[in-house]
Order: structure tokens, then C-alpha cells, then sequence
């Protein structure tokens, strides 16, 4: 889908300016070229649909819909079954959870999502049963689901809405202005510059944070080792699965490029629970996603946030420890 970009990326820390694809500073810089842009384009893309939708379609029915008691959870399936589907990781799928808060969507249901996204996907599906099997991939799929479920839910039910950044907040807010209510009967070609100049803000007011944020993922990408992770959790102490979660956030990755990762940690005596623990951390919370947050959320609601999801991923690395 981005190969056009990895290709760019490739060309310009390559053959441009000279770099080594061997040497950690190739790695690093080729990483956050691709990934700045990429996360440009998918917000950028995003915001621009999502601002045609909520111009065509009736937000406030769909947020009710979805609020209602008498689905009796059903739309935290829903929007766990969402993230399955799309293939994006932590910090792509912030594009999207800004999205989502200002079409009106409750806010532990836009949770759900952004837990699930970047645990389970197709990709990541695909590369796990080839790595352990299908059996071992049902019960992780299964609980990549169930964890966002039971993770948005949690969040939902906690009542943060008040911790969105003040930034959001003016987004909701002014959702629908009095100028997109006097255009409702005009054709989509002339409320479309309308759409574009609303995402084009939106991407310019989290450019900084996606800078620096991939800034640092990049760093970590190309720099730390994964021997000294390795080191470290393998071992059968009980705080293994804790201390692998923990120490995975710093690796920023997708599911594509830790699973093989997670693959030699296996073959090196690591249990399988505490290296799905690891690889939990690495792709479903990393300090470049939580540098992303900070235009949408308070502090606070970070540390809620990052604090919940480690506690479930942490449970679940005991879960798969005990069954497999």
C-alpha cells in the first residue's frame, strides 16, 4: 500500500545522501522518512474522508446508535472487529481515533479500536501462523479482541472525555460551524475545499508531534538492540511478563517487524507467553504513540490509557504462559 513511499525513503537515504542500509543511522533515518510520511498521508486521507462523512451522514444518530444500552456491548465488538481488519499500527491508527472523537463516537468505544488495531491484523495474522501455528494465532487473535473489548470498555465506563486536550475538545465543538450549516444543500464539489482546509489544520496541528514522535521511534528502531531486551526476560522469574511489556514500549514497531523478533526470542528459551508480552508492548503502546496522544489527550489520560492496556497485556502474557 506504501510501497511507493518505502521506495522514496530508500532513494533518499541511499542513494541521495549515501547512507549505509547496513549501518544503524541508515536504519533509523530510512524509518522516519517512511514513517513521517506515511503517517502524513494516512491522516491527512483520513481526516478528508472523515470530514465527507460527516458531512453526508448523520453523525449525531450513528453516536446515539452506538451509545445505546440495548446493544448490550455489541459495539465494542463492533469496533474491535474494526481494528482487525485495518492494518495499521500504534501510531497510524491515531489518525483515525481523531476520526472518531470528532464524528461524535463514544470515547471508550474509539478506545477499542485503537487497543485492537495494531495487536491484530491480517498482516499479523498471516506472519503469527506461519510462525506458531493456528492454534497458537486463534487464541492470540481471540485475545487481541477480548483485550480491546474489555480495554475500551474499562476506559469507557471511567468517564475521560474531560481529559481530551483542549484542541480536541475545539474540534468537537466545532464539528458542524454555522458556515458547514448553511452548505449542507451544496454539491460535494463545493463543500470539498471546505473538507481539504479542515484536514489540512488538522494534519498542521499534530505535525510537530508525529515529527517527533516518529523522531524517536526511528532512534529506537535503528539503535537499541534486540539481544538487550532479550537478556533481560529470559528468564522464569515471575516479573518477566511485566518487565517484557514495559520493556517493549520503547521498541517501536508494526506486527510485521517484531514477530520475527518474537520468533528467536522463543528459540532462545523465552516462554511464549512473555514474548507475546514483549511484542504487546512493542506494537500496541510505544513512546512515539504516546508523543501523538498529547495533542489529543491530557497527560493524565495517557498514563490511564498506557497504564490499563499494559495491565491487560500483562495478563494476558500469564494467560498464554499457563495454557500453552
Amino acid at each position: 500500500m506504501f510501497n511507493w513511499l518505502q521506495y522514496f525513503a530508500d532513494w533518499l537515504i541511499y542513494a541521495v545522501f549515501g547512507i549505509s542500509a547496513t549501518t544503524h543511522l541508515g536504519e533509523a533515518l530510512n524509518f522516519f522518512v517512511f514513517d513521517t510520511l506515511k503517517i502524513f498521508v494516512l491522516l491527512f486521507v483520513i481526516t478528508t474522508v472523515m470530514g465527507v462523512v460527516n458531512s453526508y451522514f448523520p453523525v449525531d444518530k450513528v453516536r446515539n446508535f452506538l451509545s445505546r444500552n440495548k446493544m448490550y456491548g455489541l459495539e465494542y465488538l463492533f469496533a474491535s472487529t474494526f481494528g482487525v481488519i485495518t492494518p495499521f499500527c500504534s501510531c497510524s491508527s491515531v489518525p483515525l481515533f481523531i476520526g472518531f472523537v470528532k464524528g461524535g463516537i463514544p470515547l471508550g468505544i474509539t478506545f477499542t479500536y485503537l487497543i485492537t488495531a495494531p495487536l491484530v491484523n491480517e498482516v499479523a495474522i498471516a506472519i503469527f501462523a506461519g510462525a506458531f501455528g493456528f492454534k497458537v494465532t486463534a487464541i492470540y487473535v481471540s485475545t487481541g479482541i477480548v483485550l480491546g473489548v474489555i480495554g475500551g470498555f474499562t476506559l469507557g465506563k471511567l468517564k475521560l472525555d474531560k481529559q481530551l486536550s483542549p484542541w480536541v475538545q475545539n474540534i468537537i465543538d466545532n464539528a458542524q460551524t454555522e458556515e458547514e450549516l448553511e452548505e449542507e444543500h451544496l454539491s460535494l464539489s463545493n463543500r470539498f475545499p471546505l473538507i481539504l482546509k479542515e484536514a489540512f489544520n488538522i494534519v498542521k496541528g499534530v505535525s510537530i508531534y508525529i515529527i517527533v514522535g516518529i523522531a524517536i521511534g526511528g532512534a529506537m528502531h535503528g539503535f537499541l538492540p534486540t539481544g538487550f531486551f532479550e537478556h533481560y526476560i529470559n528468564k522464569g522469574q515471575w516479573y518477566a511478563v511485566p518487565l517484557a511489556v514495559i520493556m517493549g514500549i520503547p521498541m517501536y514497531s508494526n506486527a510485521a517487524g517484531v514477530i520475527p523478533v518474537v520468533q528467536v526470542l522463543v528459540a532462545k528459551g523465552v516462554p511464549l507467553g512473555t514474548a507475546i508480552a514483549f511484542m504487546m508492548g512493542v506494537i500496541g503502546l510505544s513512546l512515539p504513540e504516546a508523543m501523538l496522544l498529547k495533542k489529543v489527550m491530557t497527560w493524565k489520560l495517557i498514563a490511564i490509557y498506557f497504564g490499563t492496556i499494559a495491565f491487560f497485556m500483562i495478563l494476558s502474557g500469564y494467560l498464554f504462559n499457563a495454557i500453552l
